[in-house]
């Protein structure tokens, strides 16, 4: 895929993460490596290129935190924006700037761009009905209200999202709707806000995206083009809220910018910021913005690109003067051992837990979970693939090779890159199977495609191991040295092209890998040439660079997960509904007694029951059927245990065994399934009741 021209300059941008939790391997594999891939290869291309980030830290999830905990909303930012810029910082993501959307700069700047479309027309004016807490006099937000969800009738909706069905809602269609604030009943009154009308700019959406930009991946082109053909709405810009960029226009108080407006602002704004910070170095704000000369890359996740591929671009058009965006290579999502990574359920991998657990391996998880990387589909991280993908292909293949090249070189020349001699057939064809990595590396990244751009900078210590193995310089030392030298410096160069290849993909173990051959000026350009480290070289001792990870490692990451796992459904868990009264003569009909286990086994051809025999006090034991074999491995541990069971049931046929009577069991909150038994050893045949 040809870019369309040839451009002077880089503006990439990635999502503002938002400031109310910390970051997880899905932000990071969604959005933050594959940006700092791309990023990291245009600086090695030498080309400019300006990597921006920041913290969204306006909007109602940060309210209802601050409420929750009773502090600020600037404090949980505060306390976010720090956390989430230190994670980046640790893993290598290399911005320019970080900033915030709290910032004066923002501030400024978000109302600046408003007030221009309002003074310009650009804007519609619109008063409708919300719903309104008396008591807290103030409109709420969608999540500021809950409800019974009128589709599936949990109680526990919210008025965007009922999270059990996952329906889209809006708070009206509530059942019931109570403010999470004071918690009375809502009302409906009149509110005005703001909107964007999108649908003025639909005919120039189609042909700007369906037409200009067939390329886009097809998810991203498919969600447009879903939206695109149907037709597009007005959408207020403007909220009813105490937190955020206050609305600056007259009449307007109490309300806000939208944090769908203002967010995205904050890419422009952080750029003037550092401009202003630095402007020998970056120039002025415009140049990144408003030149047809600079490229407009958005990094997101699947779930933003209603907002930078429709909402933004008409904003930035109303506003006049911005360049749109080229491309906005959008990741789908990453799940977590086969369910979805929840932030809510703690179901994640934070970034600052990682590096407690795995000090020093950042970039282990990058190459994981680029390999992996949800590039077309939603895609799954588990612990056993991350084992896997570190030991056999980071420790067995690429490791491997740069140390047995290193070894072998210290052990026979003291660390001195040896002299090439004649090249055999055999040399030959090593060298001619990596000399076009440079191409295929730089194509790939320039489709945006970072898990395949990966595998072929692997692929070049794949060709080192099958040259090394097949050439045997361990074997040959003791016949010929010469060629041995030969083997080793072609061993040596391709070691130094890991060093380049994997720059973008794997900082901290390239940085490392130069540090080991003593060099550390190479340029992205000699990717794929044979003469990187010239004969008499001096290269440092060798270490390792990966190592491998055991499987009690995993297993601890595999029980934090599970004791997760069993936190949430004991935290969700709600006993079932009591069932309709019952007269107590109904109640006197059931015949309830304490019996003693003699002996319990699996039913012979089913998976289900188990067959007790049990002592009930009448001196003959009786023999029950109970479907519970899965929840008991060892059925022998029952014996002796004195249970309820009801004891006037008619006797039925199960199996062919003649069951009499039913086995009394209660359902946890995993909906396993326990006997009940008694506290003290009660004489078998006592009554229940």
């Amino acid at each position: 895929m040809e870019q369309k021209k040839q451009y002077k300059r880089y503006t990439v941008t990635s999502a503002l993460p938002y400031a109310n939790g910390g970051v997880h391997i899905g932000h990071l594999a969604g959005v933050y490596v594959p940006a700092d891939i791309y990023v990291r290869y245009l600086r090695a291309k030498k080309r400019e290129v300006m990597f921006i980030g920041g913290s969204d830290e306006h909007g109602v999830p940060i309210t209802i935190r601050a409420r929750k905990e009773s502090i600020t909303p600037q404090d949980v930012v505060n306390r976010y924006h720090k956390m989430i810029k230190e994670s980046f910082e640790d893993f290598g993501i290399s911005f320019d700037v970080y900033s915030r959307t709290t910032s004066k700069t923002h501030h400024q700047f978000a109302a600046e761009f408003f007030r221009k479309l309002y003074d310009e027309g650009k804007l519609t004016e619109e008063t409708t009905t919300q719903l309104y807490d008396e008591e807290a006099k103030q409109f709420l937000a969608d999540r500021y209200v809950t409800g019974e969800c009128p589709h599936c009738h949990n109680q526990g909706a919210y008025g965007d999202q009922c999270e059990k069905c996952g329906r889209d809602l809006s708070p009206t269609e509530l059942i019931n709707p109570k403010s999470t604030i004071s918690g009375s009943t809502p009302v409906l009154k009149e509110t005005k806000n703001w909107y964007l009308p999108l649908n003025e700019y639909q005919e120039w959406l189609k042909q700007w995206i369906l037409e200009g930009h067939k390329e886009w991946r097809p998810n991203v082109y498919g969600q447009c083009k879903s939206w695109l053909d149907m037709d597009l709405q007005p959408r207020a810009m403007t909220r009813d809220l105490d937190w955020g960029i206050p609305v600056p226009v007259e009449g307007a108080d109490g309300k806000v910018l939208y944090v769908w407006f203002d967010a995205p602002i904050g890419y422009v704004s952080n750029t003037k910021e550092l401009c202003e910070q630095d402007p020998q170095r970056w120039g002025n704000w415009e140049k990144w913005w408003q030149d047809e000369d600079t490229r407009l890359i958005h990094f997101i996740g699947k779930d933003n690109i209603v907002f930078h591929c429709i909402i933004f671009p008409v904003m930035m058009k109303a506003h006049g003067g911005y360049i749109m965006p080229d491309n906005v290579p959008a990741n789908e999502f990453l799940n977590l051992e086969n369910d979805k990574i929840s932030t809510s359920r703690n179901w994640a991998v934070w970034l600052h837990e990682y590096l407690v657990d795995f000090p020093g391996k950042q970039d282990v998880l990058r190459y994981v979970l680029t390999a992996n990387a949800p590039e077309t589909k939603d895609n799954n991280f588990t612990w056993k693939d991350f084992q896997d993908r570190n030991n056999n292909e980071l420790v067995a293949v690429y490791g491997n090779f740069v140390n047995r090249a290193l070894q072998l070189t210290q052990k026979y020349w003291g660390g001195i890159v040896p002299e090439r001699g004649e090249l055999l057939d055999v040399d030959k064809k090593a060298i001619e199977e990596f000399k076009d990595v440079k191409e295929k590396v730089e194509t790939l990244l320039e489709q945006f495609k970072f898990r395949d751009a990966q595998f072929e900078a692997m692929n070049l210590a794949r060709i080192g191991n099958r040259y090394i193995t097949e050439c045997e310089p361990w074997k040959v030392w003791k016949t010929d040295p010469k060629r041995v030298e030969t083997v080793l410096n072609v061993c040596l160069q391709i070691v130094a092209n890991l060093s380049i290849a994997f720059g973008p993909f794997l900082p901290f173990s390239s940085n490392r890998l130069r540090s080991l051959i003593n060099e550390q000026n190479f340029d992205w350009e000699q990717l794929g040439s044979i003469d990187l480290l010239p004969a008499g070289h001096q290269l440092n001792e060798p270490q390792l660079l990966f190592e491998k990870i055991d499987d009690e490692t995993i297993q601890r990451q595999l029980d934090k997960l599970e004791a997760t796992r069993k936190a949430n459904e004991q935290a969700q868990w709600k006993p079932t509904e009591v069932k309709d009264t019952v007269s107590f003569e109904d109640f006197e009909k059931l015949d309830i007694r304490v019996g003693q286990v003699l002996a319990c086994d699996r039913v012979p051809k089913s998976k289900k029951l188990l067959q007790f025999l049990i002592d009930d006090g009448s001196g003959t034991p009786r023999t029950i059927c109970s479907g519970i074999a899965a929840f008991y491995e060892n059925p022998e541990e029952l014996v002796g245990k004195r249970i309820l069971f009801v004891a006037n049931f008619a006797p039925r046929k199960m199996m062919g065994i003649e069951s009499q009577g039913m086995i009394l069991s209660a359902v946890d909150a995993d909906e396993t399934l326990s006997v009940v038994t008694t506290t003290k050893d009660v004489k078998p045949g006592s009554l229940v009741g």
